[in-house]
C-alpha cells in the first residue's frame, strides 16, 4: 500500500513539474533549472535600492538648479539618452552573448543558443513601438489608407452609390481612430520598454546570471563619457555635477562586482563554471 502511494505521489509530482515547465515557458522564463539566476532578495533590493536613489539625486538635482536649456531642449536630451543607452546596451549584450558563445565549450554552447529566446524577444518588443509609431502616423496623415480606397472596395462589394460612400467614409473613420489609438499607445509603450530593456539588459540573464553584472557598468561609463562630452543639462556647480555624474557608474560598478562575489560565495556561481571550464 506504501509503495503504492509513493509511486503515486512520485508521478504527481512528475507531472505537475511538467506542467510548471510548459507554463515558465510559455510565459518566456527560458532559463533552465541548472543554473538559473537564484531568487536571492537581497541583491534585487540592492538594484531597487540604487534605482530609487538614483531617481531621487536625478529629481533633487532638477528641481535645485535651472536647466541650461529649455525644458522641451531638456526632454529631447534625456529620450535622446534614452535611445542611445539602448544602442550602447544592445551592442554590448550582443558583444557579451557572442563572446559567451564563443568562449564555452561546445555543450555550453548548445545551452547558450537555446537561451536566446528571451534576447530576441526584448528586441522585438522594442522595435514594435517605433515601427507601430511610424505606421500609425503615416495612417493620421493618410498615406496608407484614403477614402478613395475604401469607397473603390465597398463600391466592388455592394456597387458605386450613397450605400459606398457612406460605408467607405464609417470604415475610414474607424481606421483613423484606430491610428490615432495606435499612435497615443505606442509612444509611453516604447518608452517603457525601452526601460525595461536596459533595466534587463535586454533579458541578457537568460543567457547566464552574470551577464547583466557584467554588462551594467559599461553602459553607466559610457553614459558618463557621453554627457560628459555632450555638455551638462543642469547649471550646477561643478563639484555638485560630477559627483551626480560620477555617483551613477561607481555605484552600479561597485554593485556589480558585489553581486558578482556573493553569487560565487553563496551560490557557487563563477564565470570559469559558467564556460563549462
Amino acid at each position: 500500500m506504501s509503495t503504492a502511494r509513493a509511486r503515486a505521489n512520485e508521478d504527481e509530482a512528475g507531472f505537475s513539474s511538467t506542467v510548471n515547465d510548459f507554463f515558465d515557458t510559455l510565459m518566456g522564463d527560458a532559463r533552465p533549472g541548472q543554473d538559473a539566476r537564484p531568487d536571492d532578495r537581497l541583491i534585487a533590493g540592492m538594484q531597487r535600492a540604487r534605482a530609487l536613489l538614483g531617481l531621487a539625486a536625478a529629481v533633487w538635482l532638477v528641481l535645485a538648479y535651472p536647466l541650461t536649456a529649455g525644458r522641451q531642449d531638456f526632454i529631447l536630451g534625456k529620450l535622446f539618452e534614452l535611445a542611445v543607452s539602448c544602442v550602447i546596451l544592445l551592442t554590448a549584450s550582443t558583444i557579451g552573448i557572442v563572446t559567451f558563445l564563443a568562449a564555452g565549450t561546445p555543450d555550453r554552447r548548445r545551452d547558450f543558443t537555446r537561451r536566446l529566446l528571451g534576447p530576441f524577444a526584448s528586441l522585438l518588443a522594442l522595435a514594435l513601438g517605433p515601427t507601430v509609431f511610424w505606421l500609425s502616423f503615416k495612417g493620421l496623415k493618410g498615406e496608407l489608407l484614403d477614402g478613395s480606397d475604401t469607397t473603390g472596395f465597398f463600391a466592388a462589394i455592394v456597387g458605386r452609390g450613397v450605400l459606398s460612400a457612406l460605408l467607405g467614409f464609417l470604415a475610414l473613420a474607424i481606421c483613423w481612430l484606430l491610428a490615432l489609438a495606435l499612435f497615443l499607445a505606442s509612444i509611453p509603450y516604447t518608452l517603457v520598454v525601452a526601460y525595461a530593456c536596459i533595466a534587463t539588459c535586454f533579458r541578457a540573464s537568460d543567457v547566464h546570471q552574470l551577464l547583466p553584472a557584467l554588462l551594467s557598468p559599461f553602459l553607466m561609463w559610457s553614459l558618463f563619457v557621453f554627457q560628459t562630452v555632450n555638455g551638462p543639462d543642469i547649471a550646477a556647480p561643478p563639484e555638485v555635477l560630477y559627483t551626480f555624474l560620477l555617483g551613477g557608474p561607481l555605484t552600479v560598478t561597485a554593485l556589480s562586482v558585489w553581486e558578482v562575489r556573493r553569487l560565487r560565495s553563496r551560490w557557487g556561481i563563477t564565470l570559469r563554471g559558467a564556460l563549462g571550464r
